[in-house]
């Protein structure tokens, strides 16, 4: 299936106002800019080029993206903005495909987006593209790119290939810290989108931001968005009354605990980042603990080498007094 095959017939007006509705919510922008987010869409119409890279990943980020539904999120990469390279989602494949992504990056000025954590061992020999290593490919892309968007765990922080032998990182970082190995690019607008899935209205929401006001929004130290992991995941769960109560799930089997808190099966919520328990996922139909999960703060740099393992109980965030 390639990527024409889901889109809508068009952006209509009504879709133009929904995302720029959206994004202004999202940065906390005046509704009044409202208008001038739609006037941006329409003037970036076809025109700014996205080149999409995919290292060590398992494409959960691209699935992501593309099952957004209100607007389709295809569609508004098709109408609004230029997608000329996608492993997962073009149609075009082999030498053309190659041109295509030679053809822009000459061009320059497009916003690249990368999925997928990048292997630094062995000089990049374990993960290649089109014979070459994806730490190659990222360095020639990133040199002529207007703005850098990292998508999931594994682009931002090195996500779960971190824990093996690949020396896998982040554009940035190795978890927490910074690695420094593309600075030889130049200084570059880098934007964090972590979670493992990438949810398809933070980047969407980025992407129009950048489109309207030429600039990134606010970050915090690890390159995040304020506006989607600048509060705790702990502090508006729906099981926090339980939390407070003293109400714990200590068997996932037992019907009597059913929307207990998760905190003893290793829930990480109070050091978890990112807004799940708002935005949802499936078109807002569920996220992680409402479907009775624990949160493995996956929007966090230390996941999931340092957040592991998963189900135990392994910080100390302290119980309520009972």
């Amino acid at each position: 299936m390639d990527i024409a095959s889901l889109r809508k017939p068009e952006l209509t007006r009504r879709d133009f106002m929904k995302v720029a509705g959206m994004t202004a919510a999202y940065f906390g922008i005046s509704q009044a800019l409202t208008p001038q987010i739609v006037q941006a869409l329409e003037n970036n119409a076809g025109k700014a080029a996205v080149i999409w890279l995919e290292g060590q990943s398992c494409t959960g980020c691209t699935e992501s993206f593309l099952n957004n539904l209100e607007p389709s999120a295809t569609s508004i990469l098709l109408d609004t903005i230029s997608l000329r390279y996608h492993e997962t989602a073009m149609a075009a494949s082999g030498h053309q495909a190659e041109a295509a992504l030679q053809a822009t990056i000459a061009e320059g000025g497009y916003v690249l987006v990368i999925e997928g954590s990048i292997p630094l061992a062995e000089d990049g020999a374990f993960c290649t593209v089109a014979g070459k290593p994806f730490t190659e490919i990222v360095r020639e892309t990133a040199k002529n790119a207007a703005a850098i968007i990292c998508v999931g765990a594994c682009a931002t922080y090195g996500g779960i290939p971190r824990s093996g032998p690949t020396d896998a990182v982040g554009y940035l970082f190795r978890g927490k810290e910074l690695h420094h190995y593309f600075d030889d690019v130049g200084a570059k607008p880098v934007i964090n989108l972590p979670t493992c899935p990438l949810h398809n209205e933070r980047l969407t929401a980025t992407i129009v931001h950048y489109l309207t006001f030429g600039t990134v929004p606010e970050l915090d130290q690890y390159n995040r968005p304020y506006a989607f992991y600048g509060k705790i995941q702990h502090d508006n769960c729906t099981r926090r009354g339980n939390y407070d109560t003293g109400r714990f799930v200590t068997d996932f089997g037992n019907p009597d605990q059913h929307g207990f808190c998760l905190i003893l099966k290793g829930c990480k919520g109070p050091v978890a980042k990112q807004d799940c328990w708002d935005r949802k996922w499936n078109n807002r139909g569920n996220y992680c603990i409402d479907a009775g999960h624990p949160c493995v703060a996956c929007s966090n740099p230390e996941f999931y080498e340092d957040t592991s393992p998963l189900y135990a109980h392994n910080y100390d965030f302290g119980l309520p007094p009972l």
